[in-house]
């Protein structure tokens, strides 16, 4: 009788046993299936981010290209601190006038390079499918206001209304029909108002130099 209670007894510990160890090995995963930190790249240093660094253009800032939201105070910016003095001054007038309006006038472009102006014509063209289509758009680096720092392209589109509405009293005249962006001095415009417009760029007898 002795023998049967202690072999029940021998029956019951090696139960238990073997199920404390198929748990533990149900709750332990194994480290195959534990993700790598090794091989991962980090959230710092996307793959995304690497490739626009390493094929950024060569030309960028230092030639006139300017960041979004750039205004007319940010003198840091090439395309804002290589404008015509006297057209920056009447930028930051109206500036100053509108943002009173609520509306914040932004630089979309301002000076440009005679390299990065080429580079917007070779773009233009392959856009427009002819050198003829382009230059309703984009002068030359040889022909073109931007590359002089006399002219700037403002926007967005309230900034652009407000300016039509009250530039010419800043001495700031829309150059061209077709880019209501465009700007340029026109100091005169202060008492006599804004001269004709062109209907596009190559009405301008400055682009045919």
């Amino acid at each position: 009788m002795r023998r049967t209670r202690v072999a029940g007894l021998l029956v019951v510990i090696v139960a238990i046993a073997a199920a404390l160890g198929s748990q533990s090995r149900v709750s332990l995963p194994s480290t195959a299936s534990l993700p790598s930190t090794a091989s991962s790249p980090s959230a710092a240093a996307s793959p995304i981010h690497r490739r626009r660094g390493e094929h950024r253009s060569p030309l960028g800032e230092a030639d006139g290209a300017v960041p979004d939201g750039t205004t007319v105070f940010d003198d840091v910016v090439s395309g804002v601190a290589n404008l015509d003095p006297a057209l920056l001054r009447a930028l930051r007038g109206a500036a100053t006038d509108a943002a009173a309006d609520g509306v914040e006038l932004v630089v979309n472009s301002g000076w440009r390079s005679p390299a990065y102006e080429d580079q917007l014509r070779r773009e233009a063209i392959a856009k427009y499918g002819s050198e003829a289509e382009a230059a309703r758009w984009v002068a030359t680096g040889t022909t073109s206001p931007h590359v002089s720092g006399d002219a700037v392209d403002i926007g967005p589109a309230h900034a652009t209304s407000w300016l039509s509405a009250h530039g010419a009293a800043y001495g700031l005249c829309q150059t061209f029909g077709n880019e209501p962006w465009h700007y340029e001095l026109r100091p005169d415009a202060i008492a006599h108002g804004c001269p004709r417009v062109y209907a596009d760029p190559t009405q301008d007898p400055r682009m045919q130099q």
